[in-house]
């Protein structure tokens, strides 16, 4: 059961995650995404790994001793045979890591790319929402001195009640006072 869950957080965090590469989806490397091109780069991703690099080594030793102890003399002492196998490796290894590298920087540009579309598109939403929070500032300073001189107003009209009602019962009083 933690695994479905572990793996559905990691389904949505991978999802969330490639959410804004999916307008570039439309996009492919410049050496295409076929047999070859994987192959290559995979090839080209395990040169640089350390199991390549102690296996060559250990490859290497047991070539110079077989050679040197004399259980074969198929090439002997400057080795030819292994430089030309080195040099053979590395003219197929240089293209294999450009390759690789190039379909890297692809990618890194189509994040690039990506981050900077996702970037420019939160800038247009918080100055969208400033604009509307400033309009709508505008609207409650409107508001609030709408009522202010509303108020202004109930109390100009209640204190002209009051004055007209004082009036009123002055005038009843001096009727009744005269009568």
């Amino acid at each position: 059961m933690t695994s479905d869950i572990s793996d559905a957080m990691r389904n949505k965090t991978q999802q969330s995650f490639y959410r804004f590469h999916l307008p570039h989806l439309h996009l492919v490397s410049v050496f295409g995404d076929d047999w070859f091109a994987l192959k290559a780069e995979s090839f080209a991703r395990f040169f640089g790994t350390p199991q390549f690099l102690i296996a060559q080594t250990v490859f290497v030793a047991i070539w110079m001793l077989v050679n040197i102890a004399g259980f074969t003399h198929f090439d002997i002492y400057p080795f030819i045979l292994l430089n030309l196998a080195f040099s053979l490796q590395a003219a197929y290894a240089a293209p294999l890591i450009l390759l690789a590298q190039t379909r890297q920087a692809d990618r890194d540009k189509m994040n690039a790319i990506a981050a900077a579309e996702h970037r420019e598109t939160l800038h247009r939403e918080n100055e969208q929402r400033s604009a509307t929070v400033a309009h709508q500032t505008a609207m409650l300073v409107d508001m609030l001195q709408q009522n202010t001189t509303l108020t202004e107003t109930v109390k100009e009209l209640t204190e002209r009640v009051e004055r007209l009602t004082r009036e009123v019962h002055e005038n009843i009083c001096a009727r009744r006072s005269g009568a």
